[in-house]
């Protein structure tokens, strides 16, 4: 299957909605992954304002 980030929360998903934030924009053009164990302890989470973890997308086009 194909991966697919989020234009709106940057989650990688390979669904045709983001089973983060529900939104259907969804793009297979992106660069750099992060992942995020967890959350809540996490800088790098909370400079993003990334609330659940997960395979995040760093920038998407």
């Amino acid at each position: 299957m194909v991966e697919r980030a989020c234009r709106r929360c940057h989650y990688i998903t390979e669904e045709k909605i983001c089973p983060n934030c529900k939104s259907t924009d969804l793009s297979e053009d992106f660069s750099g992954v992060i992942f995020i164990f967890d959350p809540e302890n996490s800088v790098i989470a909370k400079i993003l304002k990334i609330e659940k973890k997960g395979q995040y997308a760093i920038k998407v086009r």
